[in-house]
């Protein structure tokens, strides 16, 4: 199933314009866009989240509970999971240790990931993680053991570069790979919530150097 809404962006007469679909007339000057000369030509917003099942080898993350267009706030709880070389999602949760619930991270983001030839040694490092007696449903502690502290723990054995050495906190952790990912993401979200409301969007050109992303 795909959920990008597929929000398109040009400018015409100086400000940026988000819709769904061309439109016949520029909403800032009222000229026709039939034969215009974009200073920006129509292009397609990049959407940020994916399908887990399609990005074999990494770490996501979703909001624990709804999705990010159209439930997710700043202040909401992300749940964070592995992905195999095959793209099946492995998490922790109230529940125990799970792998059977990849359908469910059809809209999520990718903190970051390892290269192919990294894929054997990835599984193994997983599965000799998840196979440790301590990820059943009794351990699970919702703010001192958790998705994170699986997800950090497989990082950690991996010893994969900087993903591995930040994984030794979970602030730097957050810092360096969450926060980032979620800010971006941050931005779509606002627009597309925008366009639900009104359609059509227009980002004044004095605002622009505030989105440089868009």
């Amino acid at each position: 199933m795909d959920t990008d809404p597929g929000i398109l962006c040009f400018q015409h007469c100086g400000s940026k314009v988000f819709c769904y679909k061309l439109l016949e007339n520029c909403p800032v000057c009222g000229d026709s866009l039939a034969a215009a000369d974009f200073q920006l030509p129509p292009f397609r917003v990049p959407y940020p989240f994916v399908r887990a099942a399609q990005h074999p080898c990494c770490i996501v993350i979703k909001p624990t509970t709804g999705d990010f267009l159209n439930d997710y706030l700043n202040s909401m709880d992300l749940h964070i999971g592995v992905t195999t070389s095959a793209g099946v999602v492995v998490e922790f949760d109230k529940d125990g240790l799970q792998k059977d619930r990849t359908c469910q991270w059809r809209q999520c983001l990718v903190v970051d990931g390892a290269a192919g030839p990294w894929s054997d040694h990835w599984d193994s490092t997983l599965e000799d993680v998840a196979q440790q007696k301590c990820w059943s449903s009794l351990s699970y502690n919702e703010d001192s053991f958790n998705c994170y502290t699986f997800v950090l723990t497989f990082l950690r054995n991996l010893d994969y570069g900087n993903l591995s050495k930040a994984a030794s906190s979970r602030t730097t952790f957050c810092e360096n790979f969450i926060v980032p990912r979620t800010t971006a993401a941050g931005k779509y979200i606002s627009l597309y919530r925008k366009l639900c409301v009104t359609g059509c969007y227009i980002h004044k050109a004095e605002h622009i150097q505030r989105f440089p992303n868009y």
